[in-house]
């Protein structure tokens, strides 16, 4: 049943990959041996963890090597379509997968968020203007609308003094793949910069 689940997994996936490969812009053979290559490796990290659903430790250790044996088979048949389009390995092995060129800069407000200071301070502020109303009950009540209110409105005004300016750069990578990265201040950057991964952000390349 595992071994099932996992073999339909793997064909939703090459259907996926197959349908994408239609709809994006033919590579260059570097970058196509970087972008299959890449793609192996992420289906045997897949698959590895999928083997460690097996029951057994058999069926686990014949899982991995089903495993390993279609990642070699992908990683010969991206180094044959390679060598047909006469380029090595090592000359592939350049290619940057992770670079890439910027193709959209574009800017936009996001409203900051309301936090517990802003709601405290409006919440006394409009507990005290209500408890100018009114007297007993009445004024109970209009203290407590009063502090509700404030408290809102106080949050209110916090997000609106965070709001700000927020940075956001769009990236083509040579393996055919495209991000979005947002940036707090402006990162000095424009349409055709060239740019490569960096942790959880791009730097220029």
């Amino acid at each position: 049943m595992r071994k099932l689940f996992w073999m339909l997994t793997r064909g939703l996936l090459l259907a996926a990959m197959a349908s994408t490969a239609f709809s994006e812009p033919a590579l260059t053979p570097k970058a196509q041996y970087a972008a299959d290559s890449k793609t192996a490796q992420t289906r045997y990290a897949a698959d590895k963890k999928l083997c460690n659903d097996e029951t057994s430790s058999n069926a686990r250790l014949q899982c991995r090597r089903d495993a390993k044996a279609e990642y070699d088979k992908a990683i010969t048949t991206a180094k044959a379509q390679l060598k047909a389009a006469g380029v090595t390995p090592q000359e592939a092995k350049a290619v940057c997968a992770d670079c890439g060129k910027v193709v959209a800069v574009s800017t936009s407000e996001k409203e900051g968020e309301g936090g517990p200071v802003g709601m405290i301070a409006g919440g006394v502020t409009g507990a005290l203007l209500g408890r100018q109303i009114g007297s007993g009950l009445g004024k109970d009540l209009a203290t407590i609308a009063g502090a509700a209110g404030g408290a809102y409105a106080g949050k209110k005004i916090e997000e609106k003094v965070k709001t700000h300016t927020v940075w956001t750069v769009s990236v083509h990578y040579v393996d055919g793949r495209r991000n979005n990265f947002e940036f707090n201040q402006d990162p000095g950057l424009k349409v055709g910069d060239p740019v490569k991964n960096s942790g959880n952000t791009i730097v220029r390349n």
